[in-house]
């Protein structure tokens, strides 16, 4: 209660303003970038061509578009989003990937998973939709080993499957070997070599080193006396962290962990924040802007963030009077790197390694890969979307009445798309095909 009256009159303090953060703006602007995705990319299983080199369309930059698409999903359940989503698993017959590229368990490979598993949710009796993806993180976990995530991308691609299939198997298994892969590389993958010995995540800061070879001594190329935390490396994080919290009953024996590296990183993050409300390609560095001629901003790490930020506040892990003025100013930034008139993101570095890769990054810029950056994007919208409708149905006292009929419309549904047989007073669920507060 009282998180929810610090809200109110933040809410309060800046209704004379013209506001934004409002669900509907939100979503509008959501729709917007979805349909310019989905109108530029309409073959769903349409392989990709970037540098010359063929890639099929189940691969991580792909995949990342579709959690961010179920997420939005999530808060709107446009039928056309879901059928976006179904058309590509079924393409790809809800395999994640082949023989060859299952080798070594390359989470590039498995990020795919969580879409499949969270269109499974959706629909429990079409098993398909989880059997390979199952088999092959299965066959991951027999081999006893932990140190397959060998770069903090790799946390974001792979850690919610495990949590997804906890979730949906019961199974303590999946858990307890995410945690022991989340703390080899938290704890050991950093070094002069792999598996050197040396924290990826440096709890002082509560940022991340990107692999072994951005653990100190390198530095920022910029800034040389800062350390390199390279934005969207730390997104992915961030983002796992949420999922994972998202798909982990509070019963599960690590989620104390996870909770403590996320609110490091929120406060870590909190001082990184550009006076414009986004974030450098470099976290630590305030004049590193990534290739000559970019221009600041960077809407992959900061879409995340605010993502992240907005999923703390509306759950209460993160302090409301903290952070909602940082979610406020991200959710601007965010809004404004939208065109309008057709629903391009601008400001999205494309894909690489370091605050230097990826491209010139502007306005206008298109970067290699753009579905990546656009599910970043609706994720971190979706996240807003959530926290916007919480305080609009706090502050106006609305509450929704429970349909006492048995019809499917009339069933509640939690945010992954799973029905709820006892809702409680106060959460969000989907009912009627609209995110409501019980």
């Amino acid at each position: 209660m009282r998180i929810l009256m610090t809200i109110s009159l933040l809410l309060a303090v800046t209704a004379s303003k013209a506001d934004t953060f409002v669900s509907d703006t939100v979503m509008k602007h959501a729709d917007n970038v979805a349909s310019y995705f989905m109108t530029r990319y309409p073959d769903v299983g349409a392989d990709s061509y970037v540098d010359g080199k063929k890639r099929n369309s189940r691969i991580w930059t792909r995949s990342v578009f579709y959690e961010g698409l179920l997420n939005i999903y999530r808060e709107q359940p446009k039928e056309e989003w879901l059928k976006y989503a179904e058309d590509w698993g079924r393409f790809h017959k809800w395999i994640s990937s082949s023989d060859s590229e299952a080798r070594n368990a390359n989470a590039d490979y498995q990020c795919c998973g969580q879409a499949y598993l969270q269109m499974y949710m959706m629909k429990p009796s079409e098993t398909v939709r989880m059997e390979h993806i199952k088999m092959r993180i299965d066959q991951m976990t027999a081999t006893g080993k932990t140190d397959y995530w060998s770069w903090i991308d790799a946390i974001q691609m792979s850690m919610p499957v495990f949590a997804l299939l906890g979730d949906i198997t019961h199974d303590g298994i999946y858990w307890q070997r995410m945690y022991e892969l989340y703390q080899f590389t938290r704890n050991r993958h950093g070094g002069s070599k792999k598996g050197g010995g040396k924290p990826l995540f440096n709890t002082a800061t509560g940022l991340w080193y990107r692999d072994y070879q951005y653990d100190p001594p390198y530095r920022d190329l910029t800034e040389p006396d800062k350390d390199c935390y390279w934005s969207r490396g730390n997104g992915w994080v961030y983002m796992a962290l949420v999922r994972v919290m998202q798909f982990t009953p509070e019963t599960e024996p690590h989620r104390t962990e996870y909770i403590n590296d996320f609110l490091l990183m929120s406060s870590g993050l909190l001082g990184c924040q550009r006076a414009d409300g986004s974030w450098n390609v470099s976290l630590a560095a305030p004049t590193n802007y990534g290739q000559p001629g970019s221009e600041g901003p960077e809407m992959t790490g900061t879409s995340l963030f605010v993502g992240g930020m907005a999923y703390g506040v509306r759950t209460g892990l993160l302090d409301s009077a903290t952070y909602m003025p940082a979610i406020r100013k991200g959710w601007e930034a965010m809004r404004r790197a939208v065109h309008d008139d057709t629903g391009f993101v601008g400001y999205l570095q494309g894909t690489g390694a370091k605050p230097e890769d990826g491209g010139v990054i502007t306005y206008n810029s298109i970067p290699n890969f753009e579905d990546f950056g656009y599910g970043c994007w609706l994720w971190g919208a979706a996240e807003v979307h959530a926290l916007a409708k919480k305080l609009e149905s706090s502050a106006s006292g609305i509450k929704e009445t429970k349909d006492s009929g048995n019809t499917y419309d009339g069933y509640y549904y939690d945010l992954t798309g799973r029905r709820v047989s006892s809702p409680v007073k106060g959460n969000i669920y989907i009912h009627r095909k609209h995110a409501v507060i019980f």
